[in-house]
């Protein structure tokens, strides 16, 4: 059984905070993302026994990094892609203030989705189904995770038995880890939004 689940957000990149990368392509860390990533590694504590990857490129990216410092091969699941924002992929955040059905999905996050996307209910299924499939692990007793801000926040709302519209208490900043414990009772959210000082 898994008892530990270091769940990573992918490194600081170039679009950050400018433009709503979701799946496309591209998507590589900046050299502000490899150092935070690499200081993630030397911290991790105890060594993992598993290293998975969402398939986006900024992840395996990350993940790499890990894998190179820890000595071991990264697995890619698709349970922790980033959500499939549908027609609002590659829009700049500037652009999509200006539409009234951003403004609704960032209200009701538990009762609305992207255009053409997946919702946040989906999102959080297949996270949370990958984690439970994970706690019944026999072989990987450290795992760490590689994911984007939403896949990690929905799970954590999931074992803080919280409401999907209150995805804004949560915060998980880049390059940050949330630490989920795991015994015979359940999963237990004992971080989030861990972060390595400069």
């Amino acid at each position: 059984m898994a008892r530990v689940i270091h769940l990573l957000r992918h490194g600081h990149h170039a679009q950050l905070g400018r433009t709503l990368c979701g799946r496309m392509g591209g998507v590589v860390l900046d050299d502000i993302g490899c150092e935070e990533i690499a200081r993630c590694a030397a911290t991790v504590t105890p060594q993992p026994a598993l290293i998975q990857s969402s398939p986006q490129q900024r992840c395996i990216q990350s993940a790499s990094i890990l894998a190179a410092h820890f000595g071991l091969p990264i697995e890619i699941v698709p349970a922790l892609d980033e959500l499939d924002y549908g027609e609002w992929t590659g829009r700049s955040f500037e652009d999509l203030h200006r539409d009234a059905q951003w403004s609704r999905w960032n209200r009701y996050r538990g009762s609305s989705r992207p255009p053409g996307g997946e919702t946040m209910r989906s999102l959080q299924r297949r996270v949370v189904g990958h984690l439970e499939r994970l706690r019944c692990d026999s072989v990987a007793d450290t795992v760490i995770a590689v994911s984007h801000a939403e896949p990690i926040r929905a799970a954590i709302l999931h074992y803080a038995r919280k409401r999907l519209d209150d995805f804004l208490s949560i915060d998980i900043e880049p390059s940050s880890i949330s630490t989920l414990s795991i015994d015979i009772s359940g999963i237990t959210i004992t971080g989030i939004n861990q972060r390595v000082p400069a």
